[in-house]
Formats: C-alpha cells, sequence, structure tokens
C-alpha cells in the first residue's frame, strides 16, 4: 500500500457507480492512481457517485453493461489498465430472487467478458474479481469459511458468486499463466457511509431514524460479519498491489472479513449502530413472507492476515460510529459527501499506519 506503488498507474474499476466501487475511486485518486471507470449508471437516487462526484476523479469513463462484450473490449483497448479491480455486479440477495436471469448474466458473463477483454488485449499486470462472502455452500457452521470450503450458492444471488469464481479460476489456468496473475476477494457484509441500495439494512435504519418509524427487520437473529467499506477496500488494494508486484504467487482465492467478535446479530448491530446516530432503536420483526435467508455466515480472513499482512482497522463498533457520523454529515451538509469520504478515508490510512 505504498502510495508510490501507485502513482500514475494505470487502474480500471468495473462497478465505479456503486457504493463500494465509489469509495473505491476515491481512494485510488488520493493514491494518485490513474483511474478509468466503466459501468451502469447509479442504481439509486441519491447515490455515493453523484453526491460524492466520483466522475471527477476519473481519467476515462465509460457508462456501459459489463454484458456488452464489444463496448467493454473496446474500453479496455482505449484505457490499457495496468490493474484491474472488478466491482461490477447484481449485488443484492433479494433481487437475485426476483431477477434470477439478470443476476447470472451480469455476474458470471459479465465477468467472463472482463477476462476475455482483458486476454485478448494483453499488458494487464494484475486483476482482482470481487465476488462475496455468500459465494461459499452454507452449512451453518459455527466456524469461520475458509478459502479452502466448497462453493456453493442456494439461491440465484450466492450461486451466481460461486460460478463467478469457478470463471476466474478457469479462465486464470487457461490463459494467463505466467502473464497477468488474477485473483477472488470475498468480503463480509459492507458498512459505510453513502449506501443507499434497497434491502440494505444500513440504508434502512437510516431512513427510519430520520423519520422516526419503526424498522421492519426480516431476520433480526441472523449473523454476519459486518466490517466497514473501507476495510474490505483496504484489503482489495493490498491484494492487487500484492499481485502486481509479486505475481502468481497471490493468484488465488482471499477472505477480506472482521474478527470472530465481530460476527453479529442484525439486530445487535441495529441497536449499537442506532446508538451512535443518538437515539433507540425502533424495531420489529416483518414476518414476510420473505425468501430463504441463511441464519448464519462467518468469514475466516487468517490467509489474508498471514500472507498479506492485512488486518481490520476498524471493529465493528467502531465501523457503525464512522458510518453513522457519515450519514449524519451528509444529512446537515449534503455537498459536504466528498469532504466526508476523503477525510474518513484519510482517517482510516492514518490508524493504518
Amino acid at each position: 500500500m505504498n502510495p508510490a506503488r501507485w502513482k500514475d498507474r494505470r487502474v480500471l474499476v468495473t462497478g465505479h457507480t456503486g457504493f463500494t466501487g465509489a469509495w473505491l475511486a476515491l481512494w485510488l485518486q488520493r493514491l494518485g492512481a490513474e483511474v478509468s471507470g466503466y459501468a451502469l449508471a447509479p442504481a439509486t437516487q441519491p447515490s455515493l457517485y453523484q453526491e460524492a462526484s466520483v466522475r471527477g476523479c476519473l481519467a476515462h469513463e465509460e457508462i456501459a453493461d459489463v454484458r456488452d462484450a464489444a463496448k467493454l473490449d473496446g474500453f479496455v483497448r482505449r484505457t490499457r489498465p495496468e490493474i484491474v479491480l472488478h466491482l461490477a455486479a447484481q449485488s443484492l440477495v433479494r433481487r437475485g430472487y426476483a431477477e434470477p436471469l439478470e443476476t447470472y448474466s451480469t455476474n458470471v458473463i459479465g465477468t467472463a467478458n472482463l477476462l476475455e477483454a482483458l486476454r485478448t488485449n494483453p499488458g494487464t499486470r494484475a486483476v482482482v474479481v470481487v465476488t462475496s462472502d455468500k459465494c461459499y455452500e452454507n452449512r451453518e457452521l459455527d466456524r469461520g469459511y475458509t478459502e479452502e470450503d466448497p462453493l456453493g450458492g442456494s439461491d440465484p444471488y450466492a450461486s451466481s458468486k460461486a460460478a463467478a469464481e469457478l470463471v476466474v479460476s478457469a479462465y486464470r489456468d487457461s490463459y494467463f499463466q505466467n502473464k497477468t496473475a488474477i485473483a477472488s476477494a470475498r468480503a463480509g457484509n459492507i458498512v459505510g457511509g453513502g449506501d443507499w441500495s434497497s434491502d440494505r439494512l444500513m440504508t434502512d435504519l437510516v431512513s427510519a431514524l430520520r423519520g422516526g418509524t419503526t424498522l421492519q427487520l426480516r431476520n433480526p437473529d441472523a449473523v454476519r460479519p459486518w466490517q466497514h467499506v473501507l476495510d474490505a477496500v483496504h484489503g482489495y488494494l493490498v491484494l492487487a498491489s500484492a499481485l502486481a508486484e509479486r505475481g502468481a504467487e497471490f493468484a488465488q482465492a482471499w477472505n477480506f472479513g472482521p474478527g470472530a467478535e465481530d460476527a453479529r446479530p442484525v439486530s445487535w448491530v441495529v441497536e449499537t449502530a442506532a446508538r451512535h446516530w443518538g437515539s433507540a432503536a425502533r424495531w420489529e420483526r416483518d414476518a414476510g413472507p420473505h425468501p430463504h435467508e441463511t441464519a448464519q455466515l462467518r468469514l475466516d480472513s487468517s490467509k489474508a492476515r498471514s500472507r498479506l499482512g492485512w488486518k481490520p482497522v476498524l471493529g465493528l463498533d467502531e465501523a457503525l460510529a464512522w458510518s453513522m457520523q457519515w450519514y449524519r454529515g451528509h444529512a446537515e451538509a449534503p455537498r459536504r459527501a466528498a469532504e466526508l469520504c476523503r477525510e474518513q478515508i484519510g482517517r482510516f490510512m492514518e490508524r493504518r499506519g
């Protein structure tokens, strides 16, 4: 994560108009990279992409679909990225149930389209494909899943992420040996300021807190590995840097999740976040009906800790505090979104050392 290694490097971020992609683009700009972005138009109103003026961070931009193979190939050909971070995806579990074909085509074929564009336009040194902790065959284990656990998925979203992992593995083994180092990254449930996606816990909670309404929770007892968006993005950047510097040694799958103590129930997250907002949480169980969601999911990131030197900087309580500070600051002065992001990125970098 030496900033000098990123300065003036050509970096392509797909999905830069999304929540995590926007934070990533802002951080890369701070590191001095030449950032290009390829993504659909923002899916929400408001969006962090618009509120934080992410377009101003970019040297090149294409608002287009990763399923458009010809357009994606042309953009790769023009921008000639040295490093690629692939975040473009359909990222919502419930939307996966409602729109399974879109989910599979975006998450699987979209990933294949990108790798095919890189295969036919050589020159990229490192690729990080971001999938999900949902890619594992979930057996409701009390331990965290490791990179050696089997892939699976009992719903369209989860299985699409497992399938994307298989695409990455096949392309890496078939076409990129000793050429481009490709790895996949699996983070936990991300929180942070600027997420307005539907069916996201923080989105619904902030709306309820601002409106003084009661939050409806589908699964208040469900346990998830929660982490701040900057901890996940930090992992992606550390991995990309390792791939660019040392190549095939790191071309494999990596978990970037919180410590075991931060796998918490949804109700705990709601009550803690509300306390940081300065209000008591008001929630009730939503009886449904709802599609199936797993009762618990945990992630083991010991490999990233030992081999990449990565570890979470923010514990969950502090991650929720930072999230609520961001949303409060934005509510008071919406035009400060970019400033709020850059201030938190700076604080995070100081903490990381």
